[in-house]
């Protein structure tokens, strides 16, 4: 199974979207990391993932491989568990 990034920011109108789909991962057993911007650990995550827009969700594979991902807008959990369950 892989694991779910999410990168978000305070201030960002669609963040809290993101967030709701992190908490609603986690109740159903997903590996979810979720990475501030705004922070220093953050920031350096988003420049190895090129994140440019916000929230990003990306879904990585056992060996890492990015096999999703959603850049400025957040899927709806059945899209992310596809994605995740086919990693």
């Amino acid at each position: 199974m892989g694991t779910v990034k999410i990168f978000y920011k305070d201030d960002c109108p669609m963040c809290p979207m993101a967030k709701k789909l992190k908490d609603n991962l986690r109740e159903k057993n997903v590996d979810v990391d979720d990475f501030n911007v705004g922070t220093l650990e953050g920031l350096t995550e988003a420049t190895y993932y090129r994140v440019m827009a916000l929230p990003t969700i990306v879904v990585e594979d056992e060996t890492e491989n990015w096999v999703g991902e959603w850049r400025g807008n957040v899927p709806n959990i059945d899209e992310v568990l596809h994605v995740v369950h086919g990693a």
